[in-house]
């Protein structure tokens, strides 16, 4: 093997465990939205409500069976600037004009740089708003809260395959 050469990197070995991704590494996507430094995202998630029942001649088995699916809203907090995108959107709804927006929450690798998870939120539309709470003696950034409700939730990892909720 020449001076220069390096050895080739050994296999991964079975119970070797893989960093896990950083929490603080994303970004969002949101159609017709141009502006938004997010600080934080809450509330992913899915429920599958259980329905039991009791077979028939047998009151000893208790049978469990999927029932209603149900999303959690999910809520956005970001830093406040002079962008009206998100508060147009959210005024809209005010106004009886819900428009529904697929958002997209990106995790991103421990560079920040690649893309590795991606979480889509079907139809999206701001449910609720709290502004920043406004204190003389802090140096904290200006935090506002949206909270978005929608109809579904997809997760692709970072080669694009989609897995539906």
């Amino acid at each position: 093997m020449p001076a220069s050469a390096k050895p080739p990197t050994p296999p991964v070995q079975p119970g070797t465990v893989a960093d896990p991704y950083r929490a603080y590494n994303f970004k969002l996507i949101i159609s017709n939205v141009t502006e938004g430094h997010f600080t934080e995202v809450a509330g992913l998630g899915v429920k599958v409500e259980r329905i039991s029942y009791r077979e028939a001649g047998n009151s000893s088995v208790v049978h469990a069976l999927p029932g209603r699916v149900t999303y959690p809203p999910v809520t956005l907090r970001f830093g406040l600037t002079s962008s009206q995108d998100l508060w147009n959107w959210l005024m809209s709804a005010v106004d009886g004009n819900v428009s529904r927006r697929n958002v997209s929450i990106v995790m991103l690798d421990a560079a920040g740089v690649t893309e590795v998870l991606r979480w889509n939120l079907i139809n999206a539309w701001p449910q609720e708003w709290y502004g920043a709470p406004l204190d003389a003696m802090s140096r904290e950034v200006a935090i506002e809260t949206l909270v978005l409700a929608h109809e579904g939730l997809q997760r692709e990892a970072g080669g694009g395959s989609t897995a539906a909720a």
